[in-house]
């Protein structure tokens, strides 16, 4: 039986990192990961796949409305053997670096899974066995199936469907209203499918403000989705013609069909197999592992980071858990816990949906006061120039000082705008600290500066 300092269960972004961390600071490491191709969830069926995709769409959709911009374009349709080959070439290649650095010196790799045999020992899954002085899991997520009437009995695509699809689909019924099922019912519905789209919530993309949620529903009905928020789902059936669901909408039932189903409702901890009781790991009601500020969780040896554990499903986030957990389990001095306050967010719909640090709510919640300063984007003349008039930016700052504590943004590129507020907040700059700087007209960018004026003129 080998022993390791570190042995990591999952070679995605957490596990590969704390690998790469923990190797560096001089420790034997072990990677264990049975999946069927390496390179873990964001490169090979999440982030970089969808991304891909629904830059792509983007392309199409402007093609199709150059008559905006008094351009006369005709025939623009998505060849989707092609499109599925783009992707496939893409992500072969980020996929092809991350096996090149596992199958490196640094870490020994074992295509295998693992389950726990007692705390500081697991079994593989073909017989081997190691024992780790420490561990990180780093298993992700999967997709979760709710307890939705007929949901079971349906033949129901899940986001690696939706992501390998080399055909284009005459219709789809798309179950939820999350990030995923978002971006990739506006992706079904610019490449020519027809979509309808059912969220059980009273608004699409739930974690966010009413505000910019209403912004992205207004762009998908304006693109032609047929989009129910609200409503009580009583029956999903399926026949040789499709699917077909029955749902309770505004008091009426409404009954729609399509020719294949997206289940969208979530993911959930992929926890299942590693005999987590064995090892003393506790975890949520929902299945999360429960971990404390630096990783550890009930057995202290054993770390967890990423989805696994939550509280965020977000890359950068699992990456900066990973390494805080390898830095933690290495005995290193000195180290702080991830700062939540710095949370990123990014939705890439189209307008995108953007967030960074403490927003209205999470303010209103503490008690803590606050100002507030919001701009249109359709008020704004880089952004008229473009055709690109949905959404708004909105910067809350401290009242005294005016040091920034958050923003929100709905519009054009706002996955790219929001970090000029995220190096803000990471700065503890003020709105006087941002209006120092200068901005360049015209540029998207410049919007920013209009709540930081009017912030300004606020605290005198």
């Amino acid at each position: 039986m080998k022993s390791f300092d570190l042995v990591c269960i999952g070679g995605g972004s957490a596990g590969f990192n704390a690998a790469r961390v923990a190797a560096a600071l001089g420790q034997k490491v072990a990677i264990v990961d049975g999946a069927g191709s390496l390179g873990g969830l964001c490169i090979l069926r999440g982030c970089m796949p969808s991304k891909t995709l629904l830059y792509t769409a983007e392309i199409l959709h402007l093609a199709r409305h150059a008559d905006k911009f008094g351009l006369r374009l005709t025939g623009a349709r998505a060849d989707m053997k092609a499109v599925a080959a783009r992707k496939r070439r893409i992500i072969g290649e980020f996929a092809r670096y991350r096996v090149k650095q596992l199958l490196s010196d640094r870490f020994d790799l074992y295509r295998a899974d693992a389950r726990f045999l007692d705390p500081h020992t697991v079994e593989l899954s073909d017989g081997r066995k190691l024992r780790g002085r420490h561990f990180l899991i780093g298993t992700g997520s999967k997709v979760s199936v709710p307890p939705i009437p007929g949901l079971r009995d349906i033949e129901s695509w899940t986001s690696d469907d939706v992501l390998d699809l080399d055909f284009l689909p005459a219709s789809v019924l798309v179950l939820g209203g999350g990030i995923v099922a978002c971006e990739l019912a506006q992706y079904l519905n610019r490449m020519g499918a027809r979509v309808v789209q059912v969220q059980r919530s009273a608004q699409i993309l739930r974690d966010h403000s009413e505000a910019a949620a209403h912004v992205i529903e207004q762009a998908f009905v304006g693109e032609g989705i047929e989009l129910f928020t609200g409503t009580k789902i009583e029956a999903l059936a399926q026949d040789r013609r499709g699917v077909t669901i029955r749902f309770i909408h505004q008091g009426r039932t409404i009954i729609r069909r399509a020719r294949h189903c997206f289940n969208a409702l979530g993911r959930e901890p992929n926890t299942v197999g590693l005999d987590l009781a064995a090892a003393g790991v506790r975890t949520r009601p929902d299945g999360q592992i429960v971990t404390n500020r630096w990783q550890q969780t009930t057995s202290p040896h054993i770390y967890a980071a990423g989805d696994c554990c939550g509280p965020h499903e977000i890359v950068h986030v699992a990456i900066q858990q990973a390494e805080l957990a390898a830095r933690h389990a290495a005995g290193l001095k000195n180290l702080e816990p991830v700062d939540y306050s710095l949370l990123l967010s990014v939705v890439f719909t189209d307008p995108q949906l953007a967030t960074v640090g403490l927003l209205a709510r999470d303010l209103d919640e503490r008690g803590t006061k606050y100002l507030s300063a919001s701009y249109p984007f359709d008020d704004h003349g880089k952004s008229i120039l473009m055709e690109a008039k949905y959404g708004f930016v909105k910067v809350l700052a401290e009242p005294r000082r005016g040091r920034i504590l958050g923003a929100e943004m709905v519009g054009k590129d706002a996955g790219e705008l929001i970090h000029c507020i995220s190096v803000a907040l990471a700065q503890r700059a003020t709105v006087f600290d941002m209006l120092r700087a200068p901005w360049y007209h015209p540029t998207l960018a410049e919007i920013i500066t209009y709540p930081l004026e009017e912030l300004a003129e606020k605290l005198g």
